[in-house]
């Protein structure tokens, strides 16, 4: 493959506003040179048969605690307020938030469990919708990360690495596989209305060295879904298609002198722009949903912006042909008081995690669509601060903690990887972020080792120099 440039995009504005800022009268930054046919994509196509078309990734970003969710420790509860012995920790290393108390308080969970479903898996009753759903999910107990801080740790989930400027995995696979719907983004990006605990950098779903139209675009809540994608006051239809098609010629005239294949890439954004103007408002106009789909997904379902209304905007986005929709929903960083944020976060949640995969299952397209729920690392087992009868918090715990997975190939009531009794360390089939990128790629139909990119005299991909798939959880 050739060598790209480094540039930098404006990602913050995503594809609406880099396509027509330059329209507007702005200078637009230079772009990379375009994938040789970005809707086929840079692979021509999958290694291999895929098992899902599509991605739908509910990101909890903050960390939700796994203790309080889905990994079920009794022994915590009976050794409640007991320090963490150290035989259990082994000298690993703790946050500067906690590594100065004076001891380490095992904090049993609040919360009751109970197996779920014929797969009886371990669901908190915080998560009565998710738990009627249990047998459709995989879940993942064994994660693992290096990354015990927030931004490392949200940016390795997202791009593959914990320093920020690599392509975020929507990015990727843009560049590899191409778009299924030429009238929308390939990746689309939506945030939860709600209070922000921790920064969701525009980076996350950035392209990186990837050229720009592989960028994530954002989708918000209300009357413009797009930033910059309306046609300014004064402006019509018939005006803006005669002023692209008077600026597709002066650019063509540009590229057949120069040859530069960043000419066509910025033509191409511009027409998608012009397409996006008509097809994201009939894709975000959730108001011809009918009634029994709004009572499926609860009344916030209803409310624009709510976690809820975005994953319905998420299964028409995915029903329309675009490839990643990403959900973020912050608010998961319980320091302190946990009990009660958690119950409010999964009041939030709950409901529209299991409608999405009742929704797609009902219209045939779990099969093919890989739904993920996850955060960036876990919690604690122990409290971090005070611990009384009614309270404790849990500090960041990167060394084991829990995500699932549902339809895409991934086998259905399954739970994989096993942690110890005190829910810190992983005593069965650990699984690395890197792993994690392997498997969602191939279930996508992509080698990991195979999706590269050249850029500053190196090949890099997502997974950088290590993943394995985890075959155990792929269906047959």
């Amino acid at each position: 493959m050739q060598t790209r440039r480094h540039f930098f995009s404006r990602s913050s504005l995503g594809l609406g506003g880099a396509a027509l800022a330059t329209l507007l009268g702005g200078a637009a930054p230079p772009s990379p040179t375009a994938s040789p046919d970005a809707a086929r994509g840079a692979l021509g196509g999958p290694h291999f048969a895929p098992k899902a078309k599509r991605i739908i990734y509910l990101f909890m970003s903050g960390g939700p605690s796994q203790l309080d969710l889905f990994d079920h420790k009794p022994l915590l509860n009976r050794m409640n307020g007991q320090n963490l012995p150290d035989s259990v920790r082994q000298g690993q290393r703790l946050t500067g938030m906690s590594s100065n108390q004076a001891s380490l308080p095992l904090a049993g969970s609040l919360f009751s469990f109970a197996r779920r479903g014929e797969s009886g898996a371990w669901v908190s009753d915080l998560l009565p919708h998710t738990a009627g759903v249990a047998d459709e999910l995989c879940f993942i107990r064994s994660l693992h990360t290096e990354a015990i801080n927030h931004d490392p740790a949200i940016t390795f989930f997202q791009t593959g690495s914990q320093i920020a400027g690599r392509p975020s995995m929507g990015a990727w696979l843009s560049y590899g596989l191409g778009s299924m719907n030429e009238n929308l983004p390939t990746f689309c990006v939506l945030i939860s209305r709600r209070p922000v605990d921790q920064p969701l950098y525009s980076r996350l779903w950035g392209n990186g060295f990837l050229p720009s139209v592989h960028q994530g675009v954002q989708f918000r809540a209300g009357a413009e879904p797009v930033l910059y994608l309306d046609n300014p006051p004064g402006t019509s239809v018939e005006g803006r298609r005669k002023m692209l098609d008077r600026l597709r010629e002066l650019h063509q005239h540009e590229y057949d002198a120069n040859l530069d294949p960043a000419v066509a890439a910025r033509i191409a954004q511009y027409e998608m722009a012009y397409r996006m103007q008509t097809s994201v408002p009939e894709a975000a106009g959730l108001e011809d949903e009918p009634e029994h789909i709004y009572d499926l997904y609860g009344p916030d379902a209803r409310k624009p912006g709510t976690f809820a209304a975005n994953c319905l905007l998420a299964r028409r986005l995915a029903e329309r042909g675009v490839r990643f929709i990403q959900l973020y929903h912050p608010g998961w960083d319980h320091h302190g008081g946990l009990p009660a944020g958690i119950r409010q976060l999964t009041r939030e949640t709950d409901q529209g995690c299991a409608a999405l995969i009742r929704d797609l299952k009902q219209r045939g397209m779990l099969d093919d669509t890989l739904v993920l729920w996850g955060g960036e690392f876990g919690r604690t087992n122990y409290s971090q601060g005070k611990l009384t009868a009614t309270d404790y918090g849990r500090d960041h715990h990167p060394r084991c903690f829990t995500a699932w997975a549902a339809g895409g190939g991934v086998k259905p009531g399954v739970t994989f990887g096993e942690t110890d009794d005190f829910g810190y360390n992983i005593v069965a089939d650990p699984v690395h972020v890197h792993d994690f990128h392997a498997t969602v790629l191939h279930l996508l139909g992509i080698d990991h080792e195979r999706l590269t990119y050249k850029f500053q005299g190196r090949y890099f991909r997502l997974t950088d120099v290590a993943g394995k798939v985890v075959k155990d959880i792929l269906a047959g």
